[in-house]
């Protein structure tokens, strides 16, 4: 079993993706990863901690393997081996216990926000002066700018740049008419871009330059993004969110996101968290 082969059986039994975007693009594109440690059973994969770039560490276990020891095992191979920081997604039991009882605390969170569509979202509202219009190949510098300034606290998506860009681009679901910018006077100040993949639509990304905070285009490049999914015929959306990112779940709040799970990212006392 390949490591992606691993996570799929995790998902299915779970609910619960056990590796984010950035570690399923490394490893189908054959990146190699800083932290690879498997565990195989008559030449099975079975478990595995795993981490790419400076992305922490991911521990996840075959269901049919569990309550041996083998997670616990892997992870502290890895403490010992000086990682210090480990994603739980889904806030799952077995995860939250294993990580209190090697010290780990958690130091930051991920809410998983979900919409159901009972009826066509309500339309965007317009924003003085701004247009909303789909991608256009040459807007690809603009988008990476703009999402460099609204992501610059951001551990990942901050880090944009031209080759994850394209990366995304590649996969199977990109769509770009669901790729959409506000444009002002020719100069791109904002981007959504949507995702649609096993039939669950995401809000993957609203970028907002810093500059044109407050004035309701958030909101605005949202609902659009929203309308293009129900239009693709999703019944459900998702979207990741920081939990102290306040102004953010306002507007997904008032566009009738709540609460689904959490991903939470937990250090060890090495870390100094």
């Amino acid at each position: 079993m390949t490591e992606l082969g691993l996570a799929r059986r995790v998902r299915e039994h779970d609910g619960v993706e056990p590796l984010n975007e950035a570690s399923q693009l490394a490893l189908r594109d054959g990146v190699v990863p800083r932290v690879d440690d498997g565990v195989r059973a008559d030449d099975t994969l079975i478990a595995l901690a795993y981490a790419a770039g400076d992305a922490p560490v991911e521990v996840l276990v075959d269901p049919a393997h569990r309550r041996r020891g083998i997670g616990t095992a892997l992870l502290r191979r890895a403490l010992h081996a000086g990682e210090t920081r480990f994603w739980a997604h889904g806030q799952l039991p077995g995860a939250v216990a294993l990580a209190e009882r090697n010290g780990l605390v958690a130091i930051r969170t991920l809410l998983v926000l979900r919409l159901r569509f009972d009826g066509p979202p309500a339309p965007e509202r317009d924003v003085e002066g701004v247009t909303l219009r789909a991608f256009r190949p040459g807007d690809t510098d603009a988008v990476l700018e703009i999402n460099r300034r609204a992501f610059a606290s951001h551990p990942e998506q901050g880090a944009m740049d031209h080759a994850d860009f394209e990366r995304r681009v590649a996969s199977d679901w990109y769509d770009p008419e669901g790729l959409f910018v506000a444009e002002r006077d020719g100069r791109v100040i904002g981007f959504h871009w949507t995702k649609i993949e096993d039939g669950i639509g995401e809000v993957y990304v609203v970028g907002v330059d810093p500059d044109e905070h407050g004035g309701g285009l958030g909101t605005a490049l949202t609902a659009r993004g929203l309308r293009h999914l129900h239009e693709r015929g999703v019944d459900v959306v998702d979207l990741y969110v920081e939990s102290d990112n306040a102004p953010a779940l306002a507007v997904y709040h008032r566009l009738g996101f709540t609460e689904h799970g959490r991903d939470v990212l937990y250090a060890s006392d090495a870390s100094g968290a």
